[in-house]
């Protein structure tokens, strides 16, 4: 822990429970998040801890009355209003789930407000880092498209603005295999915008530009952000995803500002993106539909969730299923038909194969098709994803019966249905 924020143990109590600090997950300006998990209890699900840090006192002269209020006063600002939001939108299932919250008596900086939060895993972020600028697949465009809009669509019917919506505020939940929005600390209450300065360069909508450009200049914008910001982001967001490319300086440029639908056109014909097929121009037109100039004219989240685009079945690619973690394994590169055509070869593999399983979880069920689709692959499924990720670390690259063993996560949805994939390259 950087500073010893918890003491000289990394340890706090935090409702009627104690928990170990296992790791940071990352920091801002006035907060700083970790992995924690609680103690005594090993099958109990990890969580993640924001502490809004004070930073310390500096000596000086008393502040001066319409100036800023100290740091201190803004991280307590800052607690208030995220465990607020958070409070108000709790029981959506694209949304973080809230906990609880505490005091960290411990702070090297004096007392520090916390949030008691759901772990989440990977961030949109990440994977555009591993998806090489090649863009993501459709399938997993599509899951992180409906899964905001879901969210932004209740979380809008609320009267909320997320305000700072980006690839790493979207998380993927292994244990309820969706993507959930994070991180509330610039939302507000539509009509009721307390900050000037709000959402991410790269991924700030005109109005919010705008806005913060008289601000900076001392004057007043006639213009509101509303909802509509979020929606701008997110296409943004979308557009990253299928090309593989940061857009930062693309809509900063002069030529995006005259004519962004020409450059959204440019990327969905480029030839160095695999998507360009016929179901991509459905999201091509979703995506335009998020980056109108005008707010007015931008889709809301309801209207989007209506595109097209969310009627076409998409298959997982192999890469989504090692990169996005659920309760289910699968196991490649394991049997051979001779071994499915002899039952008693084959139930002793089975039994070896459960055996082996077991090491890093409870095994709830395990099947091994005889025929297609998915003859001979391996499915697993333990009672939860941290098992099933503990399993896919050790398992891969191992060597069974002569063969190096390929561990990819399944979708725990399909599995249940009985449904098997029968292309995932």
């Amino acid at each position: 822990m950087s500073g010893c924020v918890w003491g000289a143990a990394p340890l706090l109590e935090a409702l009627g429970r104690l928990w170990e600090v296992q790791a940071p997950l990352g920091s801002g300006s006035s907060a700083s998040v970790y992995r924690v998990r609680c103690c005594g209890d090993p099958r109990a699900p990890p969580g993640a801890v924001k502490e809004f840090v004070p930073p310390p006192p500096r000596p000086g002269p008393a502040r001066r009355p319409g100036a800023r209020p100290p740091a201190a006063d803004c991280a307590e600002y800052g607690f208030r209003k995220e465990r607020a939001a958070l409070e108000q939108l709790r029981g959506h299932r694209n949304i973080v789930t809230l906990y609880g919250v505490f005091t960290n008596h411990y702070s090297a900086n004096g007392p520090s407000r916390c949030l008691l939060l759901e772990l989440l895993d990977i961030s949109v972020s990440e994977l555009l880092l591993h998806s090489s600028n090649q863009g993501c697949s459709m399938w997993m465009i599509q899951h992180c498209a409906r899964d905001v809009l879901e969210a932004l669509a209740f979380l809008h019917h609320k009267g909320y603005v997320h305000a700072d919506l980006k690839p790493r505020n979207i998380l993927w939940s292994a244990e309820e295999e969706c993507f959930k929005l994070i991180d509330f600390g610039l939302s507000f209450k539509e009509g009721n915008q307390d900050v000037k300065y709000i959402q991410t360069d790269g991924y700030r909508a005109p109005e919010a530009e705008l806005q913060n450009c008289l601000a900076q200049a001392g004057l007043q914008s006639e213009t509101e952000c509303t909802s509509a910001v979020d929606l701008w982001s997110l296409g943004i967001v979308l557009l990253e995803m299928f090309s593989g490319m940061k857009l930062k300086h693309t809509v900063q440029s002069q030529e995006w500002k005259t004519n962004s639908s020409a450059i959204i056109d440019r990327i969905f014909a480029s030839e160095g993106v695999v998507n360009s097929a016929i179901p991509a121009y459905h999201l091509r037109d979703l995506i335009k539909s998020m980056l109108h100039c005008d707010q007015g004219k931008r889709a809301s989240a309801e209207k989007a969730l209506c595109s097209p685009f969310f009627s076409i079945p998409f298959a997982p690619h192999i890469e989504d299923l090692v990169m996005l973690p659920t309760p289910v394994l699968r196991l490649l590169n394991v049997l051979s038909d001779a071994s499915l055509q002899c039952e008693e070869e084959y139930e002793d593999i089975l039994e070896d194969i459960r055996e082996e399983c077991q090491k890093y979880g409870p095994v709830v069920s395990l099947l091994i098709p005889k025929e297609n689709p998915g003859k001979g692959q391996v499915f697993v499924e333990y009672a939860n994803a941290g098992d099933s990720k503990a399993a896919q670390k050790m398992l891969t690259g191992k060597i069974f019966d002569g063969k190096f063993v390929v561990a990819t996560f399944y979708p725990l949805s399909a599995y249940k249905r009985g449904y098997l994939y029968q292309n995932l390259l």
